[in-house]
């Protein structure tokens, strides 16, 4: 048996030291974390995933957790800061081979269980890279309604017990961040994110700052605001974000009170879909987007050249994303209540399905 204390302080060869218990795994182009729950006596370290990164990953996310933490250790379950397609790659394989609950937000369900596509990205903000290929990203959801269970209303994480999670909206619906009071380490998701989020320079470059959510993404700039300002009154020692590398101690708070108070000019574009108006969603999923505004940059020139770095991880996600995959499981104790939006099955032709594909 490893406590936490005698796990290995850099974790393993693919992963990244955050915070004692705490490790992260980039995965191209986004980050996922591995969290140590704390053992009992003469068993293995519990431990939870948080995000499960782009398609084309569960190897490594395997590969790393055997690392960390034992063969055939699995985790107790899997947290998601939200569902965007970066953030679920490996998940629905990841949640099945384990045969473990993944807990998220309520207002997130649709775009987990077939429901929703989440609002459609902006390329016209942000003027980089990532920005300018965002109208190929996929928005449509995923099925993994058998594995679904809702964070508990109280704030907990079960198996976490000196962590906690806090409702930070704006990047998407039910986004949400997990933080430990004990020594102030907070895992942000991408509400905010610690390299220019729209920049493909910074994907390789990998410069830490703080930034405010990936713009391309964040369909509601008035709560994005106001969920930076909430962790940013955590004042926490250690960050590690979606994007970019963990930041802590003066520099982190410093930055992220800075991008508090200078919100509107530091982070919001200053023009795009949805910035004189944010997407409406409800708990069936998005109910109006404004209307798309035109790109003049993303040229079809430009698009191709910035392809050829990240293009083949996005097609790839996006076929095995549509594969058909047919398993009955047991539900967990913590199914959404009667009543909640459910797909059981979503096809393309489904008239029904709540698919919202705007342009």
């Amino acid at each position: 048996m490893q406590t936490n204390e005698e796990l290995t302080p850099t974790g393993s060869k693919h992963t990244f030291y955050v915070a004692p218990g705490v490790w992260g795994l980039k995965t191209v182009l986004v980050n996922l974390y591995f969290i140590a729950g704390e053992a009992v006596a003469d068993e293995t370290t519990p431990w939870v995933l948080v995000d499960a990164g782009l398609y084309g990953s569960a190897g490594k996310i395997k590969q790393a957790a055997e690392e960390l933490f034992g063969k055939y250790n699995w985790p107790k379950a899997i947290l998601l800061t939200h569902g965007h397609f970066d953030h679920v790659g490996a998940l629905k394989e990841l949640a099945i081979e384990w045969d473990v609950p993944v807990y998220t937000h309520r207002m997130e369900l649709p775009y987990l269980t077939g429901l929703s596509s989440y609002p459609p990205p902006d390329p016209s903000v942000g003027g980089g890279g990532m920005s300018y290929l965002s109208f190929m990203y996929p928005k449509k959801p995923i099925d993994i309604t058998s594995n679904i269970e809702l964070l508990p209303d109280d704030g907990t994480i079960p198996g976490l017990p000196d962590w906690h999670w806090l409702e930070t909206p704006g990047h998407t619906p039910g986004h949400v961040s997990f933080f430990r009071e004990r020594d102030r380490v907070l895992l942000a998701g991408d509400a905010f994110v610690t390299r220019h989020g729209e920049s493909m320079l910074a994907v390789i470059t990998q410069k830490q700052e703080v930034h405010g959510p990936p713009a391309y993404f964040t369909p509601d700039w008035t709560r994005a605001q106001r969920s930076v300002e909430k962790l940013a009154n955590l004042q926490p020692n250690v960050a590690a974000t979606g994007h970019g590398l963990p930041m802590q101690g003066r520099e982190l708070r410093e930055q992220l009170n800075a991008l508090t108070r200078n919100f509107r000019e530091m982070a919001v574009p200053a023009h795009g879909r949805y910035v004189a108006q944010p997407a409406i969603a409800n708990e069936q999923g998005v109910v109006m987007v404004p209307p798309p505004v035109k790109n003049p940059v993303a040229t079809p020139l430009l698009a191709a050249g910035i392809l050829s770095a990240t293009g083949i991880a996005l097609l790839l996600w996006n076929k095995q994303r549509n594969k058909a995959e047919a398993r009955k499981k047991v539900l967990y104790h913590n199914r959404p209540t009667s009543g909640a939006p459910f797909a059981v099955t979503i096809e393309e032709d489904n008239p029904n399905a709540y698919t919202n594909n705007y342009p």
